[in-house]
């Protein structure tokens, strides 16, 4: 069983900036696929971010350019740098990894953004 642990969340006013860290139990070049997911009070969950094996990013449009996911596989660390943040931003945001079999969730880390 992979474990994703998540860590990085807090409250910060708009126009501020976090980063999360999401460290894998295994070597996270064995993912297809990583990404950062949101959920929000009454939402479903939403797709942030993702990055491939082979580093192709993709982004939803409400974070472009101010969102930025990024891995370092040496620390099994995939990471979101949350810049000029809105309070829509807040949010409990989950790390996702997918192998060929199966998909892994973290637990979660809540971001809270006031303005």
């Amino acid at each position: 069983q992979v474990q994703l642990v998540e860590s990085g969340g807090g409250s910060v006013q708009a126009g501020g900036s976090l980063r999360l860290s999401c460290t894998a139990s295994r070597n996270i070049f064995s993912f297809n696929i990583m990404g950062w997911y949101r959920q929000a009070p009454g939402n479903q969950r939403e797709l942030v971010a993702t990055i491939t094996k082979g580093a192709i990013t993709n982004y939803a449009d409400s974070v472009k350019g101010r969102l930025s996911i990024s891995r370092n596989i040496v620390k099994n660390t995939l990471y979101l740098q949350m810049n000029t943040l809105k309070p829509e931003d807040t949010a409990v945001y989950y790390c996702n990894a997918d192998d060929i079999l199966t998909g892994f969730w973290g637990q979660g880390t809540q971001v809270t953004v006031s303005s």
